[in-house]
Protein backbone atom coordinates (compact mmCIF):
# COMPACT_ATOMS: atom_id res chain seq x y z
CA UNK A 1 0.00 0.00 0.00
CA UNK A 2 2.94 2.62 0.57
CA UNK A 3 4.57 1.40 -2.52
CA UNK A 4 1.03 2.27 -4.30
CA UNK A 5 0.88 6.04 -2.60
CA UNK A 6 4.28 6.50 -3.52
CA UNK A 7 3.79 5.50 -6.95
CA UNK A 8 0.43 8.22 -6.96
CA UNK A 9 2.51 11.03 -5.28
CA UNK A 10 5.14 10.52 -8.20
CA UNK A 11 2.25 10.48 -11.52
CA UNK A 12 0.92 13.27 -10.16
CA UNK A 13 4.70 14.88 -9.53
CA UNK A 14 5.10 13.85 -13.58
CA UNK A 15 1.69 15.51 -14.60
CA UNK A 16 3.04 18.80 -12.95
CA UNK A 17 5.82 19.09 -14.50
CA UNK A 18 4.18 18.25 -17.85
CA UNK A 19 2.05 20.86 -17.14
CA UNK A 20 4.68 23.30 -16.13
CA UNK A 21 6.60 22.29 -19.40
CA UNK A 22 3.93 23.36 -21.45
CA UNK A 23 3.63 27.00 -19.52
CA UNK A 24 7.51 27.40 -20.39
CA UNK A 25 6.76 26.26 -23.79
CA UNK A 26 3.94 28.67 -24.47
CA UNK A 27 6.18 31.27 -22.62
CA UNK A 28 8.99 30.83 -24.81
CA UNK A 29 6.64 32.79 -27.61
CA UNK A 30 6.92 32.59 -31.39
CA UNK A 31 9.88 30.36 -31.61
CA UNK A 32 9.65 26.97 -34.05
CA UNK A 33 8.48 24.35 -32.61
CA UNK A 34 11.38 22.77 -34.02
CA UNK A 35 13.97 24.95 -31.91
CA UNK A 36 11.75 24.25 -28.73
CA UNK A 37 12.04 20.44 -29.37
CA UNK A 38 15.81 20.96 -29.31
CA UNK A 39 16.08 22.42 -26.34
CA UNK A 40 13.40 20.60 -24.88
CA UNK A 41 15.52 17.57 -25.34
CA UNK A 42 18.96 18.52 -25.30
CA UNK A 43 18.28 19.10 -21.14
CA UNK A 44 16.66 15.99 -21.29
CA UNK A 45 19.58 14.27 -22.70
CA UNK A 46 22.26 15.29 -20.57
CA UNK A 47 19.87 14.22 -17.41
CA UNK A 48 19.48 10.34 -18.97
CA UNK A 49 23.60 10.16 -19.61
CA UNK A 50 24.23 11.51 -15.75
CA UNK A 51 22.28 9.26 -14.37
CA UNK A 52 23.17 5.82 -16.79
CA UNK A 53 26.70 7.13 -16.02
CA UNK A 54 26.17 6.86 -12.34
CA UNK A 55 24.21 3.83 -12.50
CA UNK A 56 27.59 2.13 -14.67
CA UNK A 57 24.92 1.35 -17.52
CA UNK A 58 26.83 0.42 -20.92
CA UNK A 59 25.31 3.00 -23.47
CA UNK A 60 24.37 0.30 -26.04
CA UNK A 61 21.21 -1.60 -26.84
CA UNK A 62 20.38 -5.51 -27.77
CA UNK A 63 20.43 -5.15 -31.58
CA UNK A 64 16.86 -7.13 -31.82
CA UNK A 65 15.81 -3.63 -29.62
CA UNK A 66 17.02 -1.30 -32.41
CA UNK A 67 14.23 -1.05 -34.61
CA UNK A 68 12.06 -0.18 -31.81
CA UNK A 69 13.99 2.26 -30.25
CA UNK A 70 13.94 4.06 -33.28
CA UNK A 71 10.14 3.37 -33.53
CA UNK A 72 10.32 4.94 -30.24
CA UNK A 73 12.44 7.92 -30.87
CA UNK A 74 10.35 8.68 -34.64
CA UNK A 75 6.97 8.99 -33.16
CA UNK A 76 8.09 10.69 -30.22
CA UNK A 77 9.68 13.26 -32.19
CA UNK A 78 6.95 13.68 -34.37
CA UNK A 79 4.95 14.00 -31.20
CA UNK A 80 6.59 16.42 -29.46
CA UNK A 81 6.48 19.12 -33.01
CA UNK A 82 2.62 18.16 -32.88
CA UNK A 83 2.19 18.85 -29.07
CA UNK A 84 4.25 21.82 -29.32
CA UNK A 85 2.28 23.40 -32.62
CA UNK A 86 -1.22 23.08 -30.08
CA UNK A 87 0.76 24.29 -27.05
CA UNK A 88 1.43 27.27 -28.95
CA UNK A 89 -1.88 28.25 -30.47
CA UNK A 90 -4.48 26.66 -27.84
CA UNK A 91 -5.56 27.07 -24.54
CA UNK A 92 -2.93 24.59 -22.18
CA UNK A 93 -5.48 22.43 -21.03
CA UNK A 94 -6.63 21.58 -24.73
CA UNK A 95 -3.71 21.12 -25.85
CA UNK A 96 -2.55 18.89 -22.64
CA UNK A 97 -5.94 17.18 -22.45
CA UNK A 98 -5.66 16.26 -26.54
CA UNK A 99 -2.49 15.00 -25.82
CA UNK A 100 -3.77 12.64 -23.36
CA UNK A 101 -5.50 10.83 -25.65
CA UNK A 102 -2.23 8.81 -25.62
CA UNK A 103 -3.53 6.12 -23.20
CA UNK A 104 -6.23 5.59 -25.37
CA UNK A 105 -4.16 5.17 -28.51
CA UNK A 106 -1.82 2.96 -26.69
CA UNK A 107 -4.87 0.50 -26.16
CA UNK A 108 -4.94 0.05 -30.09
CA UNK A 109 -1.46 0.05 -30.70
CA UNK A 110 -0.83 -2.82 -28.08
CA UNK A 111 -3.35 -4.72 -29.88
CA UNK A 112 -1.72 -4.12 -33.64
CA UNK A 113 2.02 -4.38 -32.86
CA UNK A 114 2.21 -6.55 -29.41
CA UNK A 115 -0.98 -8.57 -30.60
CA UNK A 116 -2.88 -8.06 -27.08
CA UNK A 117 -6.46 -8.56 -26.83
CA UNK A 118 -8.59 -6.06 -26.46
CA UNK A 119 -12.07 -6.26 -24.60
CA UNK A 120 -15.37 -4.90 -25.68
CA UNK A 121 -15.67 -2.59 -22.87
CA UNK A 122 -11.58 -1.79 -23.96
CA UNK A 123 -12.79 -0.54 -27.17
CA UNK A 124 -15.96 1.65 -26.27
CA UNK A 125 -13.82 3.10 -23.89
CA UNK A 126 -11.28 4.49 -26.45
CA UNK A 127 -14.25 5.19 -28.54
CA UNK A 128 -15.94 7.52 -26.07
CA UNK A 129 -12.50 9.01 -25.46
CA UNK A 130 -12.24 10.08 -29.12
CA UNK A 131 -15.52 11.07 -29.43
CA UNK A 132 -14.70 13.41 -26.56
CA UNK A 133 -11.92 14.61 -28.23
CA UNK A 134 -13.95 16.02 -31.01
CA UNK A 135 -15.67 18.40 -28.40
CA UNK A 136 -12.14 20.05 -28.32
CA UNK A 137 -11.15 19.92 -31.35
CA UNK A 138 -14.67 20.91 -33.00
CA UNK A 139 -14.30 19.93 -36.31
CA UNK A 140 -15.70 22.45 -38.96
CA UNK A 141 -14.32 24.76 -41.33
CA UNK A 142 -15.15 28.18 -39.43
CA UNK A 143 -12.81 26.64 -36.38
CA UNK A 144 -9.64 28.53 -36.78
CA UNK A 145 -7.86 26.67 -34.04
CA UNK A 146 -8.79 23.54 -36.34
CA UNK A 147 -5.12 22.71 -37.63
CA UNK A 148 -3.71 23.21 -34.73
CA UNK A 149 -6.34 21.04 -32.35
CA UNK A 150 -5.68 17.72 -35.00
CA UNK A 151 -1.81 18.34 -34.69
CA UNK A 152 -2.50 18.30 -31.09
CA UNK A 153 -4.64 15.44 -31.57
CA UNK A 154 -1.72 13.69 -33.55
CA UNK A 155 0.51 14.72 -30.74
CA UNK A 156 -1.48 12.11 -28.96
CA UNK A 157 -1.82 9.39 -31.43
CA UNK A 158 2.20 9.46 -31.92
CA UNK A 159 2.89 9.39 -28.01
CA UNK A 160 0.91 6.33 -27.95
CA UNK A 161 2.23 4.17 -30.55
CA UNK A 162 5.29 5.31 -28.56
CA UNK A 163 4.61 4.36 -25.43
CA UNK A 164 3.92 0.75 -27.21
CA UNK A 165 7.74 0.74 -28.45
CA UNK A 166 8.33 1.64 -25.16
CA UNK A 167 6.50 -1.11 -23.29
CA UNK A 168 8.06 -3.46 -25.84
CA UNK A 169 11.01 -2.56 -25.17
CA UNK A 170 10.70 -2.60 -21.56
CA UNK A 171 9.52 -6.08 -21.68
CA UNK A 172 12.75 -6.52 -23.32
CA UNK A 173 14.87 -5.63 -20.85
CA UNK A 174 16.36 -2.18 -22.04
CA UNK A 175 16.44 0.65 -18.90
CA UNK A 176 14.26 2.96 -19.27
CA UNK A 177 17.11 5.93 -18.84
CA UNK A 178 18.67 4.29 -22.17
CA UNK A 179 15.43 4.78 -23.76
CA UNK A 180 14.85 8.22 -22.63
CA UNK A 181 18.94 8.92 -24.01
CA UNK A 182 18.39 7.08 -27.24
CA UNK A 183 14.93 9.16 -27.34
CA UNK A 184 16.36 12.78 -26.58
CA UNK A 185 19.82 12.24 -28.67
CA UNK A 186 17.80 11.09 -31.80
CA UNK A 187 15.09 14.06 -31.56
CA UNK A 188 18.07 16.55 -31.01
CA UNK A 189 20.14 15.23 -34.28
CA UNK A 190 16.62 14.88 -36.16
CA UNK A 191 15.58 18.47 -35.57
CA UNK A 192 19.40 19.63 -35.64
CA UNK A 193 19.36 20.77 -39.51
CA UNK A 194 16.55 22.49 -39.29
CA UNK A 195 17.95 24.53 -36.01
CA UNK A 196 21.08 25.66 -38.45
CA UNK A 197 19.15 26.94 -41.59
CA UNK A 198 16.39 28.18 -40.01
CA UNK A 199 17.50 29.67 -36.57
CA UNK A 200 15.32 32.27 -34.48
CA UNK A 201 17.57 34.62 -32.64
CA UNK A 202 16.02 34.18 -28.70
CA UNK A 203 16.41 36.52 -26.27
CA UNK A 204 17.24 35.72 -22.52
CA UNK A 205 13.75 35.25 -21.37
CA UNK A 206 12.82 32.67 -24.31
CA UNK A 207 16.50 31.02 -23.84
CA UNK A 208 15.62 30.82 -19.88
CA UNK A 209 12.14 29.66 -20.57
CA UNK A 210 13.36 26.50 -22.41
CA UNK A 211 15.85 25.74 -20.37
CA UNK A 212 12.55 25.93 -17.80
CA UNK A 213 10.75 23.66 -19.76
CA UNK A 214 14.05 21.03 -20.57
CA UNK A 215 14.23 20.65 -16.89
CA UNK A 216 10.11 20.43 -16.36
CA UNK A 217 10.22 17.80 -18.91
CA UNK A 218 13.25 16.15 -17.08
CA UNK A 219 11.95 16.00 -13.80
CA UNK A 220 8.40 14.56 -16.08
CA UNK A 221 10.10 11.88 -17.50
CA UNK A 222 12.04 10.34 -14.68
CA UNK A 223 9.04 10.76 -12.15
CA UNK A 224 6.36 8.97 -14.34
CA UNK A 225 9.52 6.40 -14.64
CA UNK A 226 9.76 6.01 -10.81
CA UNK A 227 5.53 6.01 -10.40
CA UNK A 228 5.51 3.26 -12.61
CA UNK A 229 8.49 1.30 -10.82
CA UNK A 230 6.12 1.67 -7.68
CA UNK A 231 2.99 0.77 -8.68
CA UNK A 232 1.59 -1.00 -11.98
CA UNK A 233 -0.22 1.27 -14.13
CA UNK A 234 -3.57 -0.05 -13.98
CA UNK A 235 -3.60 1.19 -10.10
CA UNK A 236 -2.13 4.64 -11.11
CA UNK A 237 -2.66 5.56 -14.13
CA UNK A 238 -5.60 7.61 -14.14
CA UNK A 239 -4.05 10.15 -11.70
CA UNK A 240 -2.15 11.64 -14.65
CA UNK A 241 -4.94 13.05 -15.54
CA UNK A 242 -4.46 15.82 -13.09
CA UNK A 243 -2.07 17.52 -15.67
CA UNK A 244 -5.77 18.73 -17.18
CA UNK A 245 -6.29 20.77 -13.78
CA UNK A 246 -2.85 22.20 -13.44
CA UNK A 247 -3.10 23.15 -17.26
CA UNK A 248 -6.13 24.62 -16.84
CA UNK A 249 -4.70 26.55 -13.54
CA UNK A 250 -1.66 27.49 -14.75
CA UNK A 251 -3.12 28.67 -18.23
CA UNK A 252 -5.75 30.58 -16.10
CA UNK A 253 -2.63 32.04 -13.95
CA UNK A 254 -0.17 32.21 -16.18
CA UNK A 255 -1.91 33.75 -19.53
CA UNK A 256 -6.00 34.77 -18.62
CA UNK A 257 -6.91 31.39 -20.40
CA UNK A 258 -10.46 30.02 -20.01
CA UNK A 259 -11.78 26.74 -22.09
CA UNK A 260 -15.19 26.91 -23.77
CA UNK A 261 -17.87 24.92 -22.49
CA UNK A 262 -17.69 22.61 -25.45
CA UNK A 263 -13.94 21.92 -24.04
CA UNK A 264 -14.91 21.27 -20.58
CA UNK A 265 -17.48 18.84 -21.88
CA UNK A 266 -14.50 16.83 -23.94
CA UNK A 267 -12.37 16.77 -20.61
CA UNK A 268 -15.61 15.45 -18.64
CA UNK A 269 -16.28 12.91 -21.31
CA UNK A 270 -12.23 11.78 -21.86
CA UNK A 271 -11.60 12.13 -17.81
CA UNK A 272 -14.87 9.04 -17.41
CA UNK A 273 -13.71 6.89 -20.01
CA UNK A 274 -10.47 6.90 -18.32
CA UNK A 275 -12.16 6.26 -14.84
CA UNK A 276 -13.87 3.57 -16.56
CA UNK A 277 -10.80 1.97 -18.21
CA UNK A 278 -9.22 2.31 -14.76
CA UNK A 279 -12.09 0.36 -12.78
CA UNK A 280 -12.52 -1.78 -15.51
CA UNK A 281 -8.87 -3.22 -16.24
CA UNK A 282 -8.83 -3.47 -12.15
CA UNK A 283 -12.15 -5.35 -11.83
CA UNK A 284 -10.69 -7.57 -14.49
CA UNK A 285 -7.40 -8.11 -13.32
CA UNK A 286 -8.66 -8.86 -9.52
CA UNK A 287 -10.30 -11.25 -10.77
CA UNK A 288 -7.51 -13.90 -12.52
Amino acid sequence: MRSRYRGILYIILAAFCFSLMNMFVHMAGDLPPVQKSFFRNFVAAIFAFILLKKDKVPLRCKRENLIYLVMRAGLGTVGILCNFYAVDHLVLSDASMLNKMSPFFAVLFSYIILKERVTVPQALFVTGAFLGSMFVVKPSFANMDLLPSVLGLLGGVCAGAAYTMVRKLGMSGEKGAFIVLFFSVFSCTATLPWLVFDYHPMTGLQLTALLLAGLSAAGGQFSITAAYCHAPAKEISVYDYSQIIFSAVMGFLAFGQIPDMLSWLGYGVICSMAVFMFLYNNRRQSLR
